[in-house]
Parts: structure tokens; sequence; C-alpha cells
């Protein structure tokens, strides 16, 4: 599930709205059509959103895998159906719940590796955005792949420019208005700045 979240940037609703038929594993792609929101079926959040989307061959070995092992091998069965004896009726006929697999699967792995900040689905959207802009790629190639309507969107919400690539910026800028041999080391000692 998070190594077809974490390079796709795909909403959760979109990701918990996959079906077998979505898949195209000969063209690399995949149509994201539906989304799943507490278990209700409705439209992606934007006409931008209803995109075919790329898929690397990594992805879809990891998801033929998964294909080998489940029992729901239908086209119309959810990728991530539920084999959970609670759901009854509906067992194998709805996706597992994401919030239950992000607080007892993914949080814990996160906390375990030393992560302490809150990881939620959408940080697997917010990471793929911030990677890709580290990566260099083209403002329009992100509002693809995030299928977004504007760039705009994707230039406000999701982009974060990385802790180097601030410092990076920022040194330019220093070096084009201060000469190199002015500038000088500072660092933070415990009775404050020191040069």
């Amino acid at each position: 599930m998070v190594f077809l979240d974490m390079p796709s940037g795909l909403r959760r609703g979109e990701l918990a709205g996959l079906k077998w038929e979505d898949f195209d594993f000969k063209k690399l792609y995949v149509s994201v059509t539906r989304s799943l929101v507490d278990q209700h079926v409705g439209p992606v959040k934007t006409e931008a959103s209803r995109k075919l989307m790329p898929i690397d061959e990594f992805v879809v070995r990891d998801l033929l895998a998964w294909y080998a092992v489940t029992p729901y091998k239908k086209p119309s069965d959810y990728v991530w159906a539920t084999d959970a004896k609670r759901a009854g009726a509906k067992r194998g006929k709805q996706p597992v719940w994401l919030s239950a697999v992000m607080r007892d699967h993914i949080q814990p792995v996160a906390r375990s590796l030393g992560i302490e900040k809150k990881v939620s689905w959408h940080t697997f959207r917010h990471t793929f955005s911030s990677i890709l802009k580290a990566n260099g790629e083209d403002v329009r190639v992100v509002q693809e792949l995030l299928r977004h309507s504007t760039s705009r969107m994707t230039l406000d919400t999701y982009t974060q420019a990385l802790g180097p690539d601030k410092r990076a910026a920022q040194s330019k800028v220093v070096g084009m208005i201060r000469p190199k041999e002015r500038v000088f080391s500072v660092y933070r000692d415990a009775d404050g700045f020191s040069v």
C-alpha cells in the first residue's frame, strides 16, 4: 500500500477506491476514477484528478506480488479489500479502513524508526511533491502527477523546499551581494554566537 501511495501521491480516498480493473499493467498506468471516504464511494476530488496516472514497473511488481496472495482477484474487487471477519457480508466487497492501517501498522513502524512527527496518508502526498521539487522537476509535471487543476495549487500547497535547498538558495544571494572572501564562519556556543 505504502509502496504504491508514496511514489504516486494518491489521495487517501483514491488509494482506498482502487480496483484491479483500474490498472493496465502492460501500459504501466492506473485510471483514478473514484474516491472512497468512510467506506462511501464517490467521485474523485476534481476533474483534473480523473486522469491516467503512470506507475513505475517496480510498483507494478509490488502490486502483482499482492495480487498473487490476495483472495480478491476479480477485476471489480478492491485492491485493498478487507478480509476481516467483522466485515460480515461486506468481507471482500469493501476496502480496509485506511485509518486503521495507518494507526495500527504504519504509525507504530514510524515511531520505532524514531519519527516523532505525525504521519498520515497525506504525508506521503506532500513528501512525493517535495521530492519531485527537490529533484528539479518542472512544476507542470508535478501538477500533472498530483493531478491538480492548477500549478498555483501545486506551488502554494504541496511543494516545500527542503532545508538544503533553502540554504543553497540563500547562499547564492549572499554570494552575489557579498564577496566570498568577506564571508566568515559563525557558530553558536554556550555563550552565544562566535566568529
